[in-house]
């Protein structure tokens, strides 16, 4: 939708980041649990529309915190990521969530004992990073829509958001990073230009969305 009145900061700050859409309010820890979850899917280089439907199948079958996670086994991991669609990442992702849980549980008890734990927000990304198949993308996803909660969530922005918020003239990125990274995704890289919230401040609305490349 686009919003031809408003300034380019106020139409940012309508479009929903991921975790609003999935429906978590992350001033709550079991929320928090459920978009690191909802962030290793996004991670992987498989559609939003994906990553969303095969969280959605996690909630159904009540898979939301480590220890429901290590009970379920390989195969019910495996057997859930299939019918949301993750078939591509399905045998790796279920063994990746099975260390990631115990790891968790073992060295800090929990999510927000990681949080405690680090001494500052590179010291809490480098540990998230310890996690098998976390990398750079996977902490970038989580903790952006994290800052304001978790006082060490102070990702640097990603490439990306950066594009685009130069390609609007916007200075704050921070601020505005989940709503960028949206951008890029559902318009820029798509080439859907004319349909783009924001397009009446895009000094490359006329450019190939390659130049927005991640």
């Amino acid at each position: 939708m686009v919003y031809p009145s408003l300034g380019v900061e106020e139409v940012l700050s309508r479009i929903p980041t991921y975790s609003m859409e999935l429906g978590l309010n992350l001033n709550k820890p079991e929320d928090r649990f459920k978009w690191f979850l909802a962030s290793i899917l996004f991670a992987k280089r498989i559609s939003a529309d994906i990553a969303k439907r095969t969280y959605k199948r996690f909630i159904e079958e009540d898979l939301t915190t480590p220890e429901k996670i290590l009970k379920a086994g390989w195969d019910k991991l495996v057997e859930v990521l299939d019918s949301g669609g993750y078939v591509r990442y399905d045998f790796s992702t279920a063994s990746n969530l099975l260390e990631i849980m115990r790891k968790l549980k073992d060295d800090y008890g929990s999510l927000e004992g990681l949080h405690e734990a680090a001494r500052d927000p590179r010291d809490l990304e480098r540990r998230l990073m310890e996690f098998k198949g976390v990398g750079p993308v996977c902490v970038n996803i989580f903790l952006r829509e994290l800052r304001g909660v978790w006082r060490k969530a102070q990702p640097r922005p990603s490439k990306i958001a950066l594009q685009v918020s130069r390609a609007i003239g916007l200075g704050r990125v921070e601020l505005y990073e989940s709503a960028l990274v949206r951008l890029n995704l559902e318009y820029c890289k798509k080439g859907r230009c004319a349909e783009c919230p924001v397009k009446q401040y895009c000094e490359r609305r006329t450019s190939p969305p390659e130049n927005f490349k991640s």
